[in-house]
């Protein structure tokens, strides 16, 4: 027998049916490329959504096309998040920040029918569209008087013309929810990106997860500025969650430095974040710099790499912000776990809370985990064991866009499919997860596994280390040893010999690194991660003092 509920489909067009009807006056407000700062509501967005799908489909859009976006966050973009998915078409977020070759490589494997860039990516689309068969159309998001005089290579159409041009009544259809509605790339450092696609379904469940109060918690109380782009795995789900609550967005466009975040901050009273170390590290830096506070900034999630606890306790002791730590990835829409306090925990001297915030956290309900030994069997949730991490659930990829790279799941004796992550860590007893290091990054010394990311956290600590990271170096004895890649602060003159001794005490001896090498910059990949391959790459022929 089933229930007697109305069979609603979970489609991406319902939330911004929903913000606009319920919280339609609530403010969205970006820094354009333009330069100017737009104010608009979800009113408005739902509005212009709904002229933009009937462009569309005048366009010859189709459910299941690929339509492509190389743009910074900003109203615009909202707008084809909602318009594309909205008709049953694919919107396909790409990252500006690759190369060329791989733009090409990315917009052709995706098959994109029409793509749409900002201002700033117009070079890209000259550059790439030659190599671009099966794009149709190009659209600069902008109106008339920004479109270029003579662009060379690429005749693309207006943005706002196309709106203009379009009604604003249009009824989202109905289908399965389970019908694709995103698309978007891994940012692997080895071999060509792999396309993770999102369903209506994956993605709605994802915004209620995310919105928990034990996830993001974020409410219409909030001013949320996600500082993570839209064109990395959808901003961590912040625009569908944003459009479920009904909160002020504000959006940064293409200004991430210290200076202009903090001015966003401070003038639109935003009460809550997310974004990847990197990023913060600036901002906290330009604060620091011109003796700043926050007035209003109260919450932050931090993830896409391990957060330094250095930066934990920096950002809530002396700016009062809590940090979220977090941990996912694009398999995973993203979020798997967020570290917030149990009531257990409430009585627990401040020191013990503050080791527990700083592991990335439990898992969210619709995510299930466990870690398991090299021949697949589970290990103890004991703080102490690490192994692979394996995770399922409904906004878990199964397998890749085109099946690229075959099954990628593994089956238990229980018949149950998990998802490999490529991350190894450790569960505690309360089920808190730990990352200590991605598999392919882990220092294996004398048959025994060195956590890179938690010498990394340590050398962070280090009030003259700016950026650090530790790399496998082969060993004649021991097979491997770490090596730490020291970025100084300005002014600095801390040695190899200080930040060795800094190590003592902290871990096990034989964990402390063979040496230190000190570089002007670590190599960053398209979304703010340490590129270790290449470190590993310069760093082939360093002879260790031990070997």
């Amino acid at each position: 027998m089933q229930g007697l509920m109305m069979g609603t489909q979970l489609l991406i067009s319902t939330l911004i049916e929903h913000a606009g009807r319920h919280t339609g006056d609530t403010e969205i407000v970006s820094r354009r490329v333009e330069g100017d700062l737009h104010r608009t509501t979800w009113r408005e967005v739902q509005m212009r959504s709904k002229q933009l799908a009937n462009a569309l489909l005048a366009m010859g859009v189709r459910p299941g096309d690929r339509v492509a976006t190389i743009a910074w966050n900003g109203y615009r973009h909202l707008e084809l998040y909602y318009a594309v998915s909205g008709i049953g078409a694919v919107l396909h977020t790409i990252n500006p920040r690759l190369h060329s070759d791989q733009i090409a490589w990315i917009v052709n494997h995706a098959e994109d029918r029409h793509v749409f860039f900002d201002i700033t990516f117009l070079a890209i689309a000259q550059g790439v569209a030659s190599r671009c068969p099966t794009v149709a159309s190009w659209v600069q998001m902008s109106a008339r008087e920004h479109m270029p005089a003579d662009s060379v290579g690429v005749e693309p159409l207006c943005y706002e013309e196309l709106l203009a041009a379009a009604s604003s009544r249009y009824v989202w259809p109905s289908f399965d929810e389970n019908t694709a509605s995103s698309l978007c790339y891994t940012s692997g450092t080895t071999g060509n990106p792999k396309g993770v696609l999102y369903s209506h379904r994956s993605s709605v469940l994802h915004a209620f997860g995310a919105a928990m109060p034990d996830a993001m918690g974020v409410s219409a109380a909030d001013s949320v500025l996600p500082v993570v782009p839209m064109f990395h795995v959808n901003a961590w789900g912040i625009p569908y969650t944003a459009a479920l609550v009904g909160c002020k967005l504000v959006l940064p466009g293409p200004a991430l430095d210290g200076r202009s975040l903090y001015e966003l901050f401070e003038n639109e009273k935003v009460t809550f974040s997310a974004g990847v170390p990197t990023v913060w590290l600036g901002l906290i830096n330009y604060m620091k710099q011109n003796g700043l506070a926050f007035s209003s900034f109260r919450k932050t999630v931090i993830g896409g790499s391990a957060c330094p606890p250095a930066m934990i306790r920096t950002l809530n002791d002396d700016f009062g912000v809590e940090v979220i730590h977090a941990w996912g990835m694009s398999e995973m829409s993203p979020l798997g776990t967020t570290c917030k306090l149990a009531n257990k925990h409430l009585s627990l001297p401040r020191d013990r809370q503050t080791r527990i915030l700083e592991r990335q956290g439990h898992v969210i309900y619709g995510v299930d985990m466990k870690i398991v030994d090299p021949d697949g069997k589970d290990l103890p949730w004991d703080g102490a064991a690490f192994g692979d991490l394996l995770v399922r659930g409904p906004w878990v990829m199964r397998e890749y866009f085109k099946g690229d790279g075959g099954d990628p799941l593994v089956v238990d004796d229980d018949g149950l499919a998990w998802f490999p992550t490529g991350d190894v860590g450790n569960i505690d007893a309360d089920g808190y997860l730990q990352i200590t290091d991605r598999s392919k990054d882990v220092i294996k010394s004398g048959g025994e596994w060195i956590g890179s990311i938690d010498l990394e956290n340590i050398a962070m600590a280090h009030p003259d280390v700016a950026m650090a990271a530790v790399i496998a170096i082969p060993h004649p004895k021991w097979d491997e040893r770490p090596l730490l890649v020291v970025v100084k602060k300005p002014g600095s003159t801390v040695g190899k010999d200080e930040l060795l001794a800094h190590y003592e005490g902290k871990i096990a001896k034989w964990w402390t690194p063979d040496d230190v090498v000190f570089v002007d910059a670590i190599p960053l990949g398209a979304t703010g991660k340490m590129l270790k391959a290449r470190l590993r790459e310069s760093f082939r022929d360093h002879r260790l003092p031990t070997a």
